[in-house]
């Protein structure tokens, strides 16, 4: 049997849609980037941005001279803690998913980005119970 990971998608208090996307173990790898959308159909719509950028480049911006590309890309960066990070931005400059937790080291966090790339291809889209 194939091991599936899924997206699921729930709506805010303050009534956007956002989603998470999951592993088959249940492990949260991604959120959804912004505030959220306002329309069910618009989060869907940004599920699947993640999925066909998956293969996006990547930015480091942890180097002392990063190279800027453009969208869409990955960007690893360093939070406020000290940890490694990334963020997915689409074509259009959209932040669209970013990991939800840091990792310890570049290396860890660049598994996470290949992660994400497993798992959302032919993922499920579900509502959260």
């Amino acid at each position: 049997m194939e091991l599936k990971g899924r997206f699921e998608y729930y709506k805010t208090a303050k009534g956007f849609f956002n989603y998470r996307l999951k592993a088959s173990n249940n492990e949260t790898i991604a959120v959804s980037g912004s505030t959220g959308y306002t329309t069910l159909s618009g989060c869907k719509a940004g599920i699947e941005s993640v999925r066909k950028n998956t293969n996006a480049p990547i930015e480091d911006q942890t180097l002392k001279n990063p190279k800027t590309l453009t969208n869409p890309k990955f960007e690893i960066y360093l939070d406020k803690t000290g940890k490694f990070r990334y963020r997915l931005y689409a074509r259009n400059g959209e932040l669209i998913c970013r990991s939800e937790d840091g990792y310890a080291s570049k290396d860890s966090c660049k598994k996470g980005i290949a992660s994400l790339g497993k798992w959302a291809l032919n993922s499920d889209i579900v509502k959260e119970d």
